[in-house]
């Protein structure tokens, strides 16, 4: 019994050197430059596919978002639950060269909900990568009061760490030119309007200090990318470099997002 198995794992053993050489020797013969341009290659599309299906990293470049979110924060974007949206753009990462291709969404896990934090295309330049809360979705009537909203007549509670900047409060019968659409009111009182189909309301929790749906209407569903995951680091450029270790805010690395 003893002698069967010996001979096997003897079997056994010698299948896995001669697999090893074999991939040692097709490696010498393809030479190392070609065996590297393959790894390379390899490399290059699986974090491609990964960045497309799966989960991308975003970094939060602005206060809008704060106290929730902030400047330095660095998330990850969960890809697939709304829904995978193929690239509309293929080219040079970082620069200006490409060209436009035919996207489409595959089906989701579900639907965006009120108080997901999304990452989605800027809907005036679709080049660059937004993140706001939803607050709305189709059919609800939006409405703020001075600096309340309310969703559907009811007052919608703030975030736990949304925050506003300015004490002054914009008189309800003033009406700020760059608000969408022009005469919905100002950035403390807004609307009553109504969020139509395939499109979502979004505001930022630093509500006295956001770009969001009051400047620039409302996001449709077909610029959603994903919604944030988690914060998977987190720094403070404020601080000194020399002050590497104080500028990490440690204990926001592997905070969900809420």
């Amino acid at each position: 019994m003893w002698t069967i198995i010996v001979k096997g794992w003897k079997a056994y053993w010698g299948w896995l050197k001669k697999r090893r050489d074999k991939r040692i020797a097709r490696r010498r013969a393809k030479g190392a430059v070609r065996d590297t341009l393959e790894f390379i290659v390899t490399l290059t599309i699986m974090v491609f596919f990964i960045r497309t299906t799966v989960v991308e990293a975003y970094r939060i470049p602005s206060s809008s978002m704060e106290d929730t979110l902030l400047i330095g924060d660095f998330l990850m974007v969960n890809k697939f639950l709304y829904g995978i949206r193929t690239p509309d753009w293929i080219g040079v990462p970082f620069t200006g060269l490409g060209f436009d291709v035919p996207h489409t969404r595959l089906p989701g896990i579900r639907e965006p909900k009120r108080g997901d934090i999304i990452v989605f295309k800027y809907p005036k330049d679709p080049s660059q990568n937004y993140i706001k809360r939803c607050v709305g979705l189709p059919g609800d009537t939006i409405e703020i009061r001075n600096k309340i909203l309310f969703v559907n007549g009811k007052t919608s509670k703030d975030p736990e760490e949304a925050k506003y900047t300015d004490w002054r409060l914009i008189p309800q019968d003033m009406k700020q030119r760059e608000i969408v659409p022009y005469g919905a009111g100002n950035r403390d009182n807004y609307g009553p309007i109504i969020v139509p189909d395939e499109h979502y309301f979004m505001m930022g929790d630093n509500r006295d200090n956001s770009s969001d749906s009051r400047y620039w209407g409302f996001l449709s569903h077909d610029l959603i990318l994903g919604k944030a995951l988690i914060i998977y680091f987190s720094w403070d450029k404020f601080i000194p470099f020399y002050r590497f270790y104080d500028s990490i805010r440690w204990k926001r690395i592997a905070s969900l997002i809420e």
